[in-house]
């Protein structure tokens, strides 16, 4: 059904889009992920959406405990409507509820901060599977909870005085770094699969039609799903 709906639906946008759907579509990954915890800064938010969205990293997990997720539209220019975000939020522990379903998928959960048992970004091993990354609030940083049920720490090396970077500095950086070294690694599926593709480029379709909703019931309609 999916298909179908995606070929009626695509008549209502230009073959120029549908092409440059296509393009990205072929650069996306779900081998990385972003996990963003508790995120006070808009700004900061923002710019980590960003670089998922320039970087082909199309899956974001955002927990929400104290703090409410929200995007700066003058720094995120749009990338957010083009990254698939999961809120956690309204649990008993938003935290514990994101982590347990990342590995029930299959993920390592990677805490980036310095840690003891902490691992620099370019010895970072990509090969042993996918993993998502943990960035955590700009003052109190990665809660206990997650560095407790952390498969592994990872940290950027520091030349200067200074102990840290700034979240989105910090989130650009390791992205950069390791989805480059994944598109470079030959043993290492990225892509996603054909049904990821085919969800995706559905909401990218749907989110570039004014009432889309309205001509995707017609739809079914007609094709007697309703």
């Amino acid at each position: 059904m999916k298909s179908g709906l995606i070929a009626y639906l695509s008549e209502f946008i230009t073959p120029a889009r549908l092409a440059l759907f296509e393009k990205v579509l072929q650069e996306r990954t779900s081998y990385i992920t972003v996990v963003l915890e508790d995120i006070f800064q808009p700004q900061n938010a923002s710019a980590v959406l960003r670089s998922c969205d320039c970087l082909g990293i199309q899956h974001v997990h955002v927990i929400e405990n104290r703090n409410k997720f929200r995007i700066s539209k003058d720094v995120s220019l749009g990338s957010s409507k083009w990254l698939t975000i999961k809120k956690h939020k309204g649990g008993e522990n938003n935290s514990l509820d994101t982590i347990n379903h990342l590995k029930q998928e299959g993920y390592r959960i990677i805490a980036t901060t310095p840690h003891k048992n902490d691992c620099l970004l370019q010895d970072f091993d990509i090969s042993k599977g996918k993993f998502a990354l943990v960035f955590g609030s700009e003052l109190p940083g990665i809660s206990d909870t997650i560095l407790i049920k952390a498969d592994g720490f990872l940290k950027i090396p520091v030349y200067g005085f200074t102990e840290s970077y700034n979240i989105s500095v910090s989130a650009a950086v390791i992205l950069f770094h390791l989805s480059q070294k994944m598109r470079d690694h030959s043993g290492i599926n990225w892509r996603l699969s054909e049904k990821e593709k085919e969800e995706i480029k559905l909401e990218w379709i749907k989110k570039s039609i004014k009432q889309s909703n309205l001509l995707e019931m017609r739809y079914l309609k007609d094709a007697g799903k309703t």
